[in-house]
């Protein structure tokens, strides 16, 4: 399952060492790390990015959540770094490209205090234990977020919204007197037009989601032909 981590340190050498840790997991075939980002909270409240990696043939399409999950939990200074470290979707930080819900970002960021350093990836794990293990022994606090449930509740529940205010137009539309016909018409016509629009940018994400499953497969291929070549 692909998940997006987050996991909380209390110094940058701690952080290293949980980034360490993550790539000796990956290394292992316990998880697969896809790419990953270091950033300290500093004391004044600013953030400023540490280390940054873009793995494999995803390129700019990992940047799509990992750089949005940067903006997202750290500001407008989280954008920043977010560009200048090539993550495309960094300037675009928004929850839906982050593949999270605030839920997700409101119980991350109550812990990145002034002084706090996270380690935030994007991996593929079938379970928890390896990940936990190594990151609480190294005095990690541990996050993590399933991608594409939370992506799809989103776009799903922001299309529901639009079509119950749709029916509820169309419903007045039906009892209203002939004048005030043309102006609900009208308000019925730009809402389809949203929806439609809506409906359209969810066949592109998916477009771009199974783009992106390719890429992290062949990741995950040349990984194990990798591991295979060196246990020969």
């Amino acid at each position: 399952m692909d998940r997006m981590l987050v996991v909380v340190f209390d110094s940058e050498t701690k952080a290293y060492e949980g980034k360490k840790a993550l790539l000796q997991l990956d290394a292992e075939g316990s998880i697969g790390v896809y790419g990953y980002a270091i950033v300290a909270k500093d004391a004044d409240g600013t953030a400023s990015l540490k280390q940054g990696d873009d793995t494999g043939p995803l390129g700019t399409l990992m940047g799509t959540s990992l750089g949005s999950l940067v903006g997202v939990l750290f500001g407008p200074a989280g954008l920043a770094i977010g560009a200048t470290a090539g993550f495309a979707g960094g300037a675009t930080a928004d929850l839906l490209n982050a593949g999270v819900s605030e839920d997700f970002i409101d119980d991350v960021t109550k812990v990145v205090s002034p002084g706090k350093v996270a380690l935030v990836a994007e991996i593929e794990e079938d379970w928890t234990t390896p990940v936990d293990t190594r990151m609480e022994a190294i005095g990690g606090m541990v996050f993590r977020r399933s991608l594409a449930e939370v992506t799809q509740r989103l776009h799903d529940e922001h299309v529901a919204a639009m079509k119950a205010d749709m029916a509820q137009l169309k419903a007045e539309h039906a009892q209203a007197s002939a004048d005030r016909k043309a102006k609900l018409h009208e308000k019925i016509n730009k809402l389809d037009s949203k929806i439609q629009a809506q409906l359209e940018a969810a066949k592109e994400k998916r477009q771009a989601a199974e783009r992106t499953a390719q890429a992290k497969a062949q990741i995950l291929k040349a990984k194990a032909t990798k591991a295979g070549a060196a246990a020969a």
